[in-house]
């Protein structure tokens, strides 16, 4: 009889030989943060994760707070924990249950109205604004973009417009812009081109071809990879990688989501980054020392260094 899966979190692995920074991840926030988990598993406490991630070598991360009730407390975390910053935005996904958009997606996925849908988009982009405007803990606006995987029908032009609200955002407080891009490369290009990027754009959970790469490289916008650049079927993840400047190039989890292999299918934690860096490393042909150093450079530039 076959053994059963674990499905808990995964061991602690070797340490990272320099200090890396997950750029995008989902801390355990709120009463809803245990949907996200198994049956029977439950959310690694914080200050665990945190204390697990300084021990891989992962000494910062930024948590990403992208529906209208996770704001303010993506703000609470980052001013509570200093390896921690936010960042903000209403998730696409999200713009459309704002603009009350009935029509369900290519995946089958049916429109699940909470009382937060209540407020208008507008003025859901409008609490954006006035918590990240002068506030040093909010190190980016994301994660916005475009999703054409669950959207359909008139949520095409709504997801369009509040990522064109987010990028303006952005360009006036100065922060660097998260995109969520799910199947949707050419309609996020086309946007970006017509509006103009911000100064640092970056491609969370980048997911293209190295066609892709060469258009990000073209810009000068960031490629952030997360766990699917080590499942073995992914050879185009890893030849768009190898085709992106490495000076463009940063490392995230989207946690608790996209878990590495040899732990795919199991809960996710800044702490398993490690092996996502290694990944990486071996893509961009660089030891990986080396690797750490030009991912931590990379970040830096993009976000500051909040936690020093």
């Amino acid at each position: 009889m076959a053994r059963p899966k674990p499905t808990g979190f995964p061991p602690e692995g070797e340490e990272l030989p320099s200090a890396v920074v997950d750029n995008h991840t989902h801390l355990p926030l709120g009463p809803d943060a245990a949907a996200d988990f198994p049956q029977g598993v439950e959310p690694l406490p914080i200050d665990v994760q945190l204390a697990r991630a300084a021990r891989a070598g992962v000494v910062a991360l930024i948590h990403s707070g992208c529906d209208l009730p996770g704001l303010e407390p993506a703000v609470a975390v980052a001013r509570a924990h200093a390896p921690v910053a936010a960042a903000i935005a209403i998730h696409p996904n999200e713009t459309t249950h704002h603009a009350r958009v009935t029509d369900v997606g290519p995946d089958g996925w049916e429109p699940r109205f909470r009382p937060h849908h209540e407020v208008s988009l507008d003025d859901a982009v409008a609490r954006v604004a006035e918590l990240a405007a002068g506030e040093p803990r909010v190190v980016a606006i994301g994660e916005t973009g475009l999703d054409n995987f669950r959207t359909a029908g008139r949520g095409h032009a709504v997801q369009r417009e509040a990522f064109r609200a987010h990028i303006a955002l952005a360009k006036e407080l100065d922060l660097p812009l998260q995109i969520h891009d799910r199947d949707a490369h050419a309609d996020v290009l086309d946007v970006l081109r017509r509006d103009g990027a911000p100064e640092r754009t970056v491609f969370h959970c980048f997911s293209g071809d190295p066609a892709l790469a060469e258009v990000l490289n073209e810009h000068g916008w960031y490629a952030s990879f997360a766990g699917p650049i080590t499942y073995k079927t992914n050879e185009e993840l890893r030849a768009a990688c190898r085709a992106m400047d490495p000076e463009l190039v940063l490392v995230e989890t989207d946690a608790p989501y996209l878990t590495p292999a040899p732990f795919r299918g199991r809960p996710n934690a800044s702490y398993l980054m490690t092996h996502t860096v290694r990944a990486v490393a071996v893509a961009l042909g660089m030891e990986l020392t080396q690797a750490c150093q030009q991912i931590m450079a990379n970040t830096r530039r993009v976000y500051g260094a909040w936690w020093e």
